[in-house]
C-alpha cells in the first residue's frame, strides 16, 4: 500500500511507483515530486529489509552514483562563495595532484568527467584501500591522466567522489560529509541527506537487495574481455572485484566515498533539484547564482562517453535528464546503479527523486525512474495547461 501525500493531480505518479514494486525479489521504493516550488508528491511503499520491514517516512537508501549530484551542488555553492574557481588548476587546491605531468588539469575537468581520472585499476587495488580515504587520494594524486584534460570525457564512476572530494576538503578543511550538511542539508532544512550512514543515521537506511554476478563467472569473463579487448572502459572505470562484499557486509556505510554512498530520501533529493529547477532564494540569496547556475548546467559535450559508450550531455557534475518518452532538453541531475535518482526540469519548475533498494538495472538506472519521471512530467503539463 502506498502512503504519503500526493496533489489530485499527481496521482498518475503514484500508480507508476506502485509498478515498480511488482518484482518477486520484493523491496521498497519513495517518490517525490516538485512543481513550481510546491511538494506534490511525496509517496513510499514496499519493504525496506529482506524481513518485510514498511519502507517508512524516513527510510533513507544508499543511492550510489546519484550522490555525485549532491557532491557537484555542494561545490557550485562554493563557486558562490568565493571560495572555488572551477576553472583553476586542481593544484593550485591540492598541489600533490599535480605529479605526473597533470598541472593543467583544472576543477571542471574533474566535475565533468574530462581528466582522464577514471581509472580505478592499478590505482584502487581493492575494497579495503577504497575504504581509506587517505590511500586513495594518494595514489590518485600520483597517478597519471589516461588523455590530455578536456579532450575526451570518460565517467569517473568511482574516482569522482575522491577527486572532487578532496578538493572540497582541501578549500573548507571539512569533510565532504560536512560539506554538504553545511551547503545544502541546513540552508534548505532538508532531513535524510548524507554520505554514508554513521551512528543514528544507520538505522534509518534501507538494506540493499544486491544480485551481484557469480564472482568466478566475473572474473572469468574479465580476463576474456581484457584478452580480446572488450569493456576497456567499463572494466578500468569500475572494476574493484570485492567490492560487492563491501557493500554488502555494511562496511561502505562507515566511510565517505562521495561517487556512491550516499544515503538519502527521495523527498531531500527532489528538494534540491526543486531549489536548482526555481532558482530559490535561500537566506535573502539565490541558492546558486544565476552566473553559476549557468557554468553548472551547460552542456560540456554531446560526444560518446568512452566509459559508458553513450552520450551523457556532461554538465559540471550533471548529466542529461531523460523519462521512458525521451530527453528533457534543459533537464540534469544525476541517476546511480540500482535505480535512485533525481533531476530537475526548469523549464517546468519540476524537480523528480525516486529511491529503492532493490537493485537493478545499470550503472546509471532502469526504467523505474524513467517510468516515474514521465508520469510526472505528463501531469505537470497537464496541470499547467488547466492554469493557462
Amino acid at each position: 500500500m502506498t502512503q504519503g501525500s500526493l496533489h489530485p493531480d499527481f496521482a498518475d505518479v503514484a500508480v507508476a511507483l506502485r509498478a515498480t514494486l511488482r518484482h518477486k525479489r520484493g523491496g521498497g521504493a519513495a517518490a517525490t515530486v516538485y512543481h513550481h516550488g510546491e511538494k506534490v508528491v511525496d509517496v513510499w511503499a514496499g519493504t525496506r529489509d529482506p524481513d518485510g520491514s514498511p519502507w517508512e517516512e524516513t527510510t533513507t537508501s544508499m543511492s550510489f552514483s546519484t550522490t555525485k549530484g549532491v557532491v557537484a551542488t555542494a561545490a557550485h555553492r562554493l563557486v558562490d562563495q568565493g571560495l572555488l574557481d572551477v576553472d583553476a588548476p586542481v593544484g593550485e587546491y591540492w598541489p600533490e595532484f599535480k605529479a605526473a605531468g597533470k598541472e593543467n588539469i583544472r576543477v571542471a575537468n574533474l566535475l565533468d568527467h574530462s581528466a582522464g581520472m577514471h581509472r580505478v585499476r592499478g590505482v584502487i587495488t581493492d575494497a579495503e584501500m577504497l575504504l581509506d580515504w587517505d590511500r586513495v587520494v594518494a595514489a590518485l594524486a600520483s597517478a597519471p591522466a589516461a588523455y590530455p584534460p578536456g579532450t575526451r570525457h570518460g565517467y569517473h564512476a568511482i574516482t569522482y567522489g575522491f577527486l572532487v572530494g578532496e578538493v572540497l576538503r582541501r578549500v573548507t578543511g571539512q569533510t565532504v560529509d560536512e560539506v554538504v550538511q553545511a551547503q545544502i542539508v541546513r540552508p534548505l532544512a532538508i532531513e535524510g541527506m548524507a554520505i554514508g550512514a554513521r551512528g543514528l543515521a544507520r538505522g534509518h537506511a534501507a538494506t540493499l537487495l544486491t544480485s551481484w554476478p557469480n564472482p568466478d563467472i566475473a572474473r572469468r569473463f574479465v580476463r576474456r574481455a581484457d584478452r580480446l579487448g572488450w569493456m576497456q572502459g567499463p572494466i578500468d572505470a569500475f572494476l574493484i572485484e570485492d567490492m560487492p562484499e563491501a557493500i554488502d557486509s555494511g562496511a561502505i556505510y562507515d566511510v565517505e566515498a562521495p561517487a556512491l554512498n550516499g544515503c538519502f530520501t527521495a523527498r531531500s533529493l527532489a528538494r534540491m533539484y526543486s531549489a536548482l529547477a526555481t532558482n530559490e532564494v535561500v537566506d535573502g540569496a539565490p541558492f546558486l547564482s544565476e552566473a553559476t547556475m549557468r557554468a553548472a548546467t551547460a552542456v560540456r559535450t554531446p560526444s560518446r562517453d568512452l566509459v559508458l559508450g553513450f552520450p551523457m550531455r556532461w554538465r559540471l557534475g550533471f548529466h542529461l535528464a531523460l523519462t521512458n518518452r525521451g530527453i528533457l532538453p534543459e533537464g540534469f541531475g544525476h541517476f546511480g546503479l540500482g535505480g535512485s535518482g533525481g533531476w530537475a526540469d526548469p523549464t517546468r519548475e519540476l524537480s523528480v527523486a525516486m529511491t529503492c533498494n532493490r537493485m537493478a538495472g545499470t550503472p546509471v538506472g532502469d526504467q523505474r525512474l524513467l517510468k516515474i519521471g514521465a508520469a510526472a512530467v505528463k501531469c505537470a503539463d497537464r496541470r499547467d495547461r488547466r492554469a493557462v
